[in-house]
């Protein structure tokens, strides 16, 4: 989660830093706002431990890893003379750029750690169990009655129907 919301963090301030020179202008500023939006939305997802949003979390790292890597090298190309100069240093903001590299595969191994720990899997516990006490078996309410288990449910509860 702490990952997710650092990464989201980064694209704002690349984004917002960066805005006035975007290629394309505002429309990948929108993008890049969306995507930190949905990172902060999968943050959510896993504090409310939702398993499905680590398979998508994955998925959105390793493209923004993509772009991260195609894109840094042209943050510290605009030191030459002639281009416009960013709300931030465009070093500062390639060395952003840089830094969300290692923080997207250290999420994707960290999201699919995660994914492996079977958060669905449920198990029922009383109080005061310990971790290796075994609980002990009580038989179920039909166990001592041979009908009620071979009978369905429907058909143990109904009432015969005659003519009355």
């Amino acid at each position: 989660m702490l990952l997710l919301l650092v990464s989201a963090a980064l694209m704002v301030v690349v984004v917002l830093g960066g805005w006035s020179v975007l290629v394309g202008g505002s429309t990948y500023g929108i993008i890049g706002i969306i995507f930190a939006l949905v990172y902060v939305l999968f943050a959510v997802m896993v504090f409310r431990w939702s398993r499905g949003a680590l398979t998508v979390t994955i998925a959105f790292s390793v493209l923004l890893l993509i772009f991260c890597a195609v894109g840094a090298g042209s943050w510290f190309a605009r030191d030459k003379p002639g281009f416009t100069e960013a709300a931030l240093p465009s070093d500062l903001i390639g060395l952003l750029v840089l830094i969300l590299i290692p923080i997207q595969l250290i999420l994707v191994i960290a999201a699919a750690v995660a994914f492996n720990q079977q958060w669905h899997v449920e198990e029922e516990r009383f109080l005061g169990e310990g971790e290796g006490t075994p609980r002990e078996q009580t038989p179920s309410r039909g166990a001592g009655k041979p009908d009620a288990a071979k009978a369905p449910r429907s058909a143990a509860r109904a009432t015969p129907s005659g003519p009355t």
